[in-house]
């Protein structure tokens, strides 16, 4: 079988672009199955690559905001739901998309861990809230800093225009895909 390189003729999209490793792949792949349409695999096969960076980013900028994933998603929640800090659980669960058990779960390892504390709900006497506490409120804030600063790096290379043209075809596929 030929290497891959010896029949990645194709220019990638834009003609004088350097090439990827998608590029490589889906050349190969057109090399062995003329047949097929490898298009998609120019545009997905790319943002899962980009995921894989993103997670990784994501994943560093928690860890030296000693946060879990999970704790930044719930402490997030409560911090952009502004001042008093406090959502119900179930406010928790349609932004976090999570079951119940497992809120109740996180709230009560957070409350643990000081950052987040249960409060009455004052509309309902039966009903908690959670809300955020000051440590709660200085972590996610620290690893938002982080997470910013983490992500501009990874679009650094592009400019303005780009990225917000970047941003606008996402969505538009995003909303096409039912988010």
């Amino acid at each position: 079988m030929p290497e891959a390189d010896q029949h990645d003729e194709r220019e990638p999209q834009g003609g004088t672009a350097p090439r990827d490793e998608v590029d490589r792949i889906v050349a190969a792949w057109s090399y062995e199955r003329p047949d097929l349409d490898f298009a998609p695999l120019h545009v997905l096969s790319r943002v899962g690559r980009l995921a894989k960076h993103l997670d990784r980013a994501r994943r560093d900028a928690f860890v030296a905001s000693d946060l879990e994933q999970w704790e930044f998603d719930v402490l997030s929640a409560l911090r952009r739901a502004g001042g008093p800090y406090e959502l119900s659980p179930k406010a928790l669960l349609q932004q976090t998309l999570v079951s119940s058990g497992a809120m109740t779960n996180r709230i009560d390892r957070l409350v643990a861990r000081g950052l987040v504390e249960r409060r009455t709900d004052p509309n309902d006497g039966r009903g908690v809230r959670a809300r955020l506490t000051q440590a709660g409120g200085d972590a996610v804030d620290a690893a938002i800093e982080r997470l910013l600063a983490a992500e501009r790096r990874l679009l650094a290379d592009l400019g303005p225009v780009d990225e917000q043209r970047l941003g606008d075809l996402l969505r538009r596929l995003s909303l096409t895909l039912g988010d």
